[in-house]
């Protein structure tokens, strides 16, 4: 058998399905990572300004940003994008920095700056940990009614069990069975207002972003941080937001 021949044999090979749902996820896991580190370097690079994604559009709510842990608001310029493209006044929270605070800490911030600038209806549109800023925002700092829902973007709102083997005390609030994370489990009566986004395999969360009582979209996408490039995720915001605002 000569070489090309072998090739192609190779090529007819084709491994069980559990071997090769791992082999493509393991593939998907490299790409994600090295999609969060072009991110970040992009974002330290380019420093993209807020107010191009700001539009004076009354007729519809303002859109903030909460991007996950340890990223800054432009982690999520990919969304930014598709949002202000469709006529969405896009509002980035400076105040979060690195997100690398409390969920406490960090909803406060978020609600400073809404009180600030005087915005009276809202959507969130969050990524991982900004999702769990959002849903203390709708539980605790919602008196008003400033704010109609949260989209959220592979938020562990279970937590994930990762969290405890890393030894760093901003990931704590991830364990499954934190404080925060019970606080937040217990607030159901806000879920109804949540639009849960979420993939096929999110090497970040293992049990997934399911959440009962809210309205969940799982996608055929693979990762934790390259969906938020991918169009499909896209369109499951402007599903997101439709569904809380009809």
């Amino acid at each position: 058998m000569d070489r090309s021949t072998a090739r192609r044999s190779l090529r007819r090979v084709r491994l069980p399905g559990p071997l090769s749902e791992a082999g493509t996820n393991l593939d998907a896991w490299v790409r994600d990572y090295a999609y969060a580190l072009r991110r970040q370097a992009s974002g330290e690079i380019r420093r993209p300004k807020p107010r191009r994604y700001r539009l004076s559009t009354p007729e519809t709510p303002v859109i903030i940003l909460l991007p996950g842990i340890y990223e800054t608001w432009a982690f999520m310029l990919p969304v930014a994008e598709t949002l202000r493209a469709r006529g969405y006044d896009v509002h980035a929270v400076l105040d979060l920095g690195r997100n690398g605070g409390t969920i406490e800490d960090m909803a406060g911030r978020v609600d400073a700056y809404i009180r600030r600038e005087g915005i009276s209806h809202c959507l969130l549109v969050a990524h991982s940990k900004g999702g769990l800023i959002g849903k203390l925002l709708l539980s605790r700092y919602n008196a008003a009614g400033a704010i109609y829902g949260l989209v959220a973007i592979n938020t562990p709102f279970a937590g994930s069990p990762l969290a405890r083997l890393l030894p760093l005390p901003a990931l704590r609030v991830f364990e499954p069975r934190s404080p925060e994370l019970a606080e937040l489990a217990a607030s159901r009566e806000v879920d109804r207002h949540i639009v849960s986004i979420y993939g096929r395999f999110d090497p970040h969360i293992p049990g997934g972003s399911h959440l009962e009582g809210a309205h969940n979209i799982q996608l055929e996408t693979r990762g934790h941080f390259r969906p938020l490039a991918d169009a499909r995720v896209h369109e499951a915001v402007l599903e997101g937001i439709q569904h809380l605002t009809d």
